[in-house]
């Protein structure tokens, strides 16, 4: 009998062992090749099935031979019930796991495809992975004989009193989950707020927003701050925007050569200075005779707002470097004054 016994403890070990070698054999080479396989077909949804679920693999086998092994064993029914729980536990688990692995790759595809710079933001992947293990989590209870009509009944009445206390905080994370859905800001874009903060968004989160300035420092706001201010989004409808450069000239310049030597300069700084649109057409506009001088814009365009501030830098310089070859003024602030007794220029003494 003792002998018996020892047989079937060895061939439980032998099965149990044999299925975790299986495991790792079966990710180590079929799934190697199938890789190599799903790789050469036009979808990538085989690319992510496969992806989501290899790491698992090796665990299904375990459970597997977990279960052979409990048969082989000699234990008691129960033990074998409770064998079968666990394991089938564990293997409710594992295809969470690989569901939520799969949900994220295909929301960071579908964002991609829709021009997101970064692939998705942390509350949506978040959100996704909690959806998944609840459900998961229901069905182990269920599984496991608990009833869960009684315990999502009193989730909903402490919903209720949990959801006053947290206020501000379930706030912030519906105000993300608005940002997340709606997308009137993505991760990528370069964004000013109605208070002045500017920066690229970093990450939307479940209750604050991260910008990243120009200066690389991270800015944190409230999700429902966000919401609630005027925000400017330059990443919309694309990143090019338009970059301005006002000057002045004096009354005497010739304004024809003025536009054809501003032109000229601007069309320089488009094609050279990095951030320039080089196929864009810069505009001269004389807008206005300012108190000391004839006033002018010129109309110049950026891939992307962090190149504003290069553009007019290299413009303002060159432009003045070549007024000054042309002998073009840039005339200073001034004002004429004319006392009492003295007769103003054109009038008559």
């Amino acid at each position: 009998m003792d002998a018996d016994i020892q047989q079937r403890w060895l061939m439980a070990a032998l099965a149990l062992g044999g299925a975790v070698a299986l495991g790792y054999i079966a990710r180590a080479v079929v799934v190697h090749r199938l890789a190599a396989i799903v790789s050469r077909t036009s979808t990538e949804l085989d690319d992510l099935l496969l992806t989501s679920t290899r790491r698992q693999i090796p665990f299904w086998f375990l459970l597997g031979g977990l279960v052979l092994s409990a048969r082989l064993a000699p234990l008691s029914e129960r033990a074998y019930n409770v064998v079968d729980r666990l394991a089938s536990v564990g293997l409710v688990l594992s295809l969470c796991f690989a569901a939520a692995t799969l949900g994220t790759e295909l929301l960071a595809r579908f964002t991609r495809e829709a021009g997101t710079t970064v692939a998705t933001t942390s509350i949506t992947q978040n959100v996704l992975r909690i959806v998944v293990f609840i459900t998961g989590g229901l069905l182990i209870l269920s599984n496991l004989g608990v009833s869960i009509t009684p315990l999502l009944t009193a989730l909903g009445v402490g919903s209720l009193a949990v959801a006053l206390a947290l206020q501000p905080t379930l706030s912030n994370l519906f105000a993300g989950l608005h940002l997340a859905m709606a997308r009137p800001i993505r991760p990528g874009d370069f964004v000013s707020l109605e208070n002045g903060m500017q920066g690229y968004v970093d990450d939307i989160g479940w209750r604050t927003t991260m910008l990243k300035d120009l200066g690389n420092n991270v800015i944190i706001v409230p999700n429902q701050r966000v919401v609630d201010m005027i925000v400017t989004n330059f990443s919309k409808p694309e990143p090019m925007l338009t970059v301005t450069v006002g000057l002045g000239v004096g009354y005497r310049s010739d304004l024809r050569r003025v536009e054809e030597v501003t032109l000229d300069v601007a069309r320089e700084v488009m094609a050279d200075v990095p951030g320039g649109v080089g196929s864009f057409e810069p505009v001269v506009w004389f807008n206005a005779f300012g108190d000391s001088a004839i006033q002018l814009t010129v109309v110049l365009r950026g891939s992307q707002f962090a190149d504003r501030a290069r553009l007019i830098h290299e413009t303002i310089m060159r432009l003045k470097e070549r007024y000054e070859a042309e002998g073009i003024e840039i005339p200073f602030p001034q004002r004429v004054v004319h006392h009492g007794s003295e007769a103003a220029p054109g009038r008559p003494a």
